[in-house]
């Protein structure tokens, strides 16, 4: 169960944000091998000069966060980096050096789903 948040800069089309949602599923799909239904991305839009980015990146650029069950493996991880970029980057056509991934672990001590601690 990947928990997704992408930060972007405010403005894009609903059509682009799709694209930026199926790239990101469909990357983590091939490389962590997660079901189809299992959807939980947010993306969350930032006016332009509330998002500080280092030089030399455009309006694009954009920090994904994939919260993870403790557990997968270094290759997978890597492999799901690699997918993701190389979906944005196809479609909907962010240059790699517009993306940024970060990939967390939380303990499943401090999941909590349906009210349930997870273990």
């Amino acid at each position: 169960m990947p928990l997704v948040r992408i930060d972007m800069i405010r403005g894009k089309s609903p059509e682009y944000k799709k694209a930026v949602f199926e790239a990101v599923h469909t990357g983590l799909i091939e490389a962590l091998e997660i079901e189809d239904w299992d959807r939980f991305q947010r993306i969350v839009e930032i006016d332009k000069e509330d998002f500080e980015v280092p030089e030399g990146k455009t309006d694009n650029f954009m920090i994904i966060e994939l919260t993870l069950f403790p557990g997968r493996t270094k290759e997978q991880k890597k492999r799901a980096i690699e997918l993701i970029t190389e979906k944005l980057t196809d479609k909907p056509g962010i240059a790699a050096t517009d993306i940024f991934i970060v990939i967390n672990e939380p303990p499943l001590e401090n999941w909590g789903m349906a009210g349930k601690q997870k273990e």
